[in-house]
């Protein structure tokens, strides 16, 4: 039966969790990926300015914050199984929603989407740490970013030249295509839900009261900024970068061109692995956001949208890869075993809250100047996370 652990799918898992989760974790983001470079070219067209694409990507962030808050919750509900299940069943709903409609819709799927990325990383974040052991996290997290850079080098560029030569709908009907065999592999594999990280069906835990017990302890202050700001980079890039290469004058593929090249980056996961052996995780990590910075600082000095400007995009583009790596690492070997599904839920929380902080910061910026300064304020950022980065153990 489907339901039931094939006893070879069983044995592959049982002798290493990090394969079968890194497959799982490509085929997501293989699904989401076919969406991320088209989507605010659909909203852009639908709604015709930058601004009104900042404000439909900040309604929906909102909502899958709420979600994401709530994960804890979910599990009190129902097994965790269900809730990676409806995750993306999420985003196949949000494809059939802009396939099937425009305007307020696309506000709802955009939420969509980002609920499922936002349930999905929690529960994989719950599963990392049940089955794969501390010391074996950093080359776990490496092979699992060259599935999910391999899947963000195919998905964005396949979809704009989808988007722009065949059909506008068909990349949301491949993604919704993906999302069903992410689902068929999940059911296959079934991890199911170690006991020990059960939440109690009796009493769900409040988000409100996990939060002020999470930001009470500094390391996890500190665990929080660092995935905070690199969310934000990305949220940032993957909303701005493919409307700023359009506006540099550039051919409409590269807006899927760009977001690839980013992927590509993923790639060089292995070489950060090398490198961790030499110095310490701390280091990297501040020298990852010293790099973010200096390419943020390298656009905002071009001003208005050129094609030189691409060039320092991919740079900061660059020191985020490195932190997609090693930007978790702090977090899971600080947090408590009891903690786990109640302080993961907060951590987790970070990418939505990055969601609405890009175009947050956006929005605010275009009152009082030019979009341009966005740049400038989001490298402050970064400085300052590299410098509380330096108050974390060495052994981190």
């Amino acid at each position: 039966m489907l339901l039931q652990r094939l006893h070879a799918i069983n044995q592959i898992v049982h002798d290493d969790y990090g394969w079968p989760l890194a497959r799982l974790s490509g085929l997501e983001s293989l699904a989401r990926s076919m969406t991320v470079t088209v989507l605010p070219l659909t909203v852009l067209e639908a709604f015709g300015s930058k601004e009104a694409v900042t404000f439909t990507y900040l309604g929906g962030s909102v909502v899958a914050l709420f979600a994401t808050l709530n994960v804890g919750r979910f599990e009190s509900w129902m097994a965790r199984r269900w809730v990676v299940t409806w995750a993306i069943v999420s985003l196949v709903a949000a494809d059939l929603l802009i396939i099937l409609g425009r305007g307020a819709l696309l506000g709802v799927a955009i939420g969509l989407v980002a609920t499922q990325a936002a349930i999905f990383t929690v529960c994989l974040s719950l599963f990392i740490m049940d089955y794969i052991n501390r010391r074996e996290l950093r080359r776990n997290e490496s092979r699992r970013m060259v599935y999910t850079g391999v899947a963000w080098i195919v998905g964005p560029i396949a979809s704009i030249l989808l988007y722009n030569e065949v059909s506008t709908n068909l990349p949301y009907l491949i993604s919704a295509g993906l999302a069903g065999a992410t689902l068929i592999y999940f059911w296959v594999l079934r991890l199911g839900t170690n006991p020990v990280l059960s939440t109690p069906r009796s009493t769900a835990p409040s988000p409100l009261s996990n939060i002020p017990r999470f930001f009470r302890r500094h390391y996890l202050r500190v665990a929080y900024l660092i995935t905070l700001t690199r969310g934000t980079f990305w949220a940032g890039f993957f909303i701005y970068a493919p409307l700023y290469v359009l506006e540099a004058g550039l051919p409409t593929w590269t807006a899927g061109g760009i977001i690839a090249a980013a992927a590509v980056l993923l790639l060089i996961s292995p070489v950060v692995v090398v490198s961790r052996n030499r110095t310490s995780t701390r280091t990297l990590l501040v020298i990852g956001f010293a790099t973010v910075a200096t390419g943020l600082v390298g656009v905002g000095l071009v001003g208005e949208a050129r094609p030189i400007g691409v060039v320092f995009w991919l740079w900061a583009a660059m020191g985020a890869s490195w932190l997609d790596l090693l930007g978790n690492i702090p977090f899971m070997r600080i947090v408590k075993t009891r903690e786990r599904v109640a302080m993961t839920t907060v951590f987790s929380s970070y990418r939505e809250t990055a969601s609405l902080m890009a175009p947050g910061l956006v929005a605010l910026v275009v009152v009082f100047g030019p979009f341009w300064v966005y740049f400038f304020v989001l490298a402050l950022l970064c400085t300052l996370t590299a410098l509380a980065c330096t108050t974390l153990p060495r052994r981190i």
